[in-house]
């Protein structure tokens, strides 16, 4: 069986929207396109490298994976991340899309129709399937329990609004941290394994005073 891994840039705040450009998702006004790019530096990349060391396949959304295929196709190979381009064009892109209507072109793009697809690929041997991007995508697998690992790189900024990571309705499990770094310019990079269930502690009086047992029962009746 292979692993999802989540690969996520997100802010503080959880936004995950256009991290590379203001020409990459403007949707419902995002206006801050582009706002990891300042804080790239050796660390970032090194670590983007990790994600990608393991042998995988791309796993996305139809929005993203139409960003991608507008870019990395065209990107000189010969450039600083020309590697990122070689690599992405060499594996398999696997790309959701409940509608259909995607161009799978780009060379080794397969195209899966629903969640329901996705598990039988999960189910099948073969190499990771790494997520970029893909919020859609993202909450879905989290909701049907399909997460098996995260890298997140969180920037230290908040956006205010936008798409983000996590929504209501995620599967809830305990995750191990393996890894983690800071960069020179304060992104923080955080990798974690899925590991089993909430762990439940208590930090209750003994004996509840009157104050506590008053507020307990405001909180029944407020629902």
């Amino acid at each position: 069986m292979r692993k999802i891994v989540v690969g996520a840039q997100v802010s503080m705040d959880g936004i995950m929207q256009a991290p590379g450009g203001p020409w990459e998702d403007p949707t419902k006004g995002f206006t801050f396109g582009g706002w990891v790019m300042p804080y790239f530096d050796a660390v970032f990349g090194e670590e983007v490298d990790r994600v990608f060391k393991e042998k995988f396949d791309l796993l996305l959304g139809r929005k993203t994976y139409e960003i991608f295929a507008a870019y990395w196709p065209y990107y000189d190979e010969a450039a600083p991340h020309g590697r990122i381009a070689t690599l992405f064009k060499n594996i398999k892109k696997y790309v959701v899309s409940r509608s259909g209507h995607v161009d799978t072109s780009w060379q080794g793009s397969m195209l899966l129709r629903d969640i329901t697809d996705v598990k039988r690929l999960r189910q099948e041997n073969g190499p990771n399937l790494v997520t970029q991007g893909s919020t859609e995508l993202v909450h879905a697998l989290l909701a049907d329990d399909l997460v098996d690992a995260m890298s997140t790189f969180t920037v230290p900024v908040v956006l205010g609004r936008g798409k983000k990571l996590f929504a209501d309705g995620s599967a809830p499990h305990s995750y191990t941290l393996t890894r983690s770094r800071v960069s020179t310019t304060g992104l923080v990079i955080a990798h974690y394994e899925r590991t089993g269930d909430i762990k439940i502690g208590d930090t209750a009086l003994d004996s509840p005073s009157d104050a506590e047992r008053a507020r307990q029962e405001r909180m029944k009746r407020e629902g």
